[in-house]
C-alpha cells in the first residue's frame, strides 16, 4: 500500500486552519442572500467619476449620500479600478451603498474578486453591492483578443468559482450581495437562482417588466435609467445619441431592444427618436420623474439614474440631482 497522504490528511508542517479542502459549490447558499439586510433604497445613481479629480470624487459621493441617494453605481470600464475606488468612497460616507455597475468577469479570476468583495464588505460595514457581468464578445475579441466564451456557462462556473473561494480573513457578518447585468431570460433566471438580482443596462421600463415577469416576486431588480434635463427635442436627442452611441454598436444591447418591440433597422445611425425616447428620460423634472415611475410600477425595486451632463459629457449633472433628490428621495 502506498505511503503517499490521503489529499483529505493535513501536510506536515501546515495546519490544518491553512489549508483549503474544495467542497462542492451550494447554489442554496446563495439564495440566502435574498435576506440581505442592506438598504438601497428606491432611487440610487449611476456613474462615472472618471472625469473628477479623486478629491471631487469623494465629495461628490459625499454629496449623493446627502442628497438621499441610497446607492452609487461605478463602472469598470477603462478608469479607475472599481474596488480600490469603492474603498475610497467608503471612506468619505457613512451610509451610502457602493455598487459596481458592473465589474467584468473576463479579466479577473474569481479567487482575486472573491476576496476584494469580502474586504470591501468588512471594510464599510456591509455597504458594497457586487455587480458582476460578462462583458461584450466584440469587447473581449477584439479588445483584450481573447476568445469569448459562452456567456451563462461561464458566469455559472465564475459563481461557483467564488463560493468556492478561500478566505483567509476575518468571519464576516452575513454574506456579501451579488447582482448579475442579465439582460436575455437565461442569464436573468441564473441570477434568479443563484444571486440577490439582477442589475441591467441599457434598458427602458418594457425590458424592466418582462425581467420581473421572469424572476418572479423576490429578487432585487435594478435597471440603469439615463435622465437628461432637456426640454428641447432636437437637444435633447442630440445628447442622448452621444451618450448612446457605443452601447447600440452591441450586440447583447441590440437583441434586448429588439426583444422590447424595436426593429434592427431603428437602432442604426444612433437610434431612431423612438428609441431615443425609449432608453433616454429626457425633458423636464416631471417627465424624468414619470420614467422612474414607470420603472418602479413595472417591478423595479431600485432605479440607478445616470444624470448625463449637458455641458461636460465626462462629468454627471449634479445639479439635476439635486434637484430630483425632493421627488425622488423624500430629501
Amino acid at each position: 500500500m502506498s505511503s503517499r497522504s490521503s489529499i483529505n490528511e493535513p501536510r506536515k508542517g501546515i495546519p490544518r486552519r491553512l489549508i483549503w479542502f474544495p467542497s462542492p459549490p451550494n447554489p442554496l447558499r446563495s439564495r440566502v442572500l435574498r435576506r440581505c439586510a442592506m438598504d438601497i433604497g428606491r432611487v440610487g445613481v449611476w456613474t462615472r467619476t472618471d472625469g473628477m479629480a479623486i478629491g471631487e470624487a469623494g465629495d461628490f459621493a459625499k454629496r449623493v449620500e446627502g442628497l438621499g441617494y441610497g446607492a452609487l453605481w461605478i463602472p469598470d470600464a477603462f478608469g479607475r479600478d472599481p474596488f480600490a475606488h469603492a474603498s475610497y468612497l467608503f471612506s468619505h460616507t457613512s451610509t451610502l451603498v457602493i455598487g459596481t455597475g458592473v465589474v467584468n468577469i473576463h479579466l479577473r479570476e474569481a479567487q482575486a474578486t472573491a476576496c476584494a468583495q469580502k474586504e470591501l464588505h468588512d471594510q464599510s460595514g456591509g455597504r458594497f453591492l457586487l455587480g458582476l457581468g460578462v462583458s461584450h464578445s466584440t469587447m473581449i475579441e477584439s479588445v483584450f483578443q481573447r476568445v469569448y466564451p459562452k456567456p451563462v456557462p461561464s458566469m455559472r462556473a465564475y459563481l461557483d468559482a467564488m463560493e468556492n473561494s478561500m478566505w483567509w480573513g476575518p468571519e464576516l457578518e452575513g454574506d456579501p450581495p451579488i447582482v448579475l447585468a442579465a439582460l436575455g431570460p437565461l442569464m436573468v433566471k441564473l441570477a434568479g437562482e443563484r444571486t440577490l438580482g439582477v442589475h441591467p443596462y441599457f434598458a427602458p421600463p418594457e425590458n424592466t417588466r418582462r425581467t420581473r415577469d421572469i424572476l418572479g416576486p423576490k429578487p432585487w431588480l435594478c435597471p440603469e435609467q439615463k435622465v437628461l434635463f432637456e426640454t428641447d427635442p432636437e437637444k435633447a436627442r442630440a445628447r442622448a445619441r452621444v451618450a448612446m452611441a457605443g452601447p447600440l454598436t452591441m450586440p447583447n444591447y441590440r437583441r434586448n431592444l429588439m426583444r422590447a418591440g424595436f426593429e434592427e433597422n431603428e437602432l442604426d445611425d444612433g437610434g431612431n427618436d423612438r428609441v431615443v425616447d425609449a432608453v433616454v428620460a429626457w425633458g423636464d423634472l416631471e417627465a424624468i420623474e414619470r420614467r422612474i415611475q414607470d420603472h418602479l410600477d413595472a417591478g423595479a425595486t431600485h432605479v440607478c439614474i445616470q444624470p448625463l451632463g449637458t455641458t461636460d459629457p465626462s462629468k454627471p449633472d449634479l445639479e439635476l440631482l439635486e434637484a430630483l433628490a425632493p421627488r425622488l428621495c423624500g430629501g
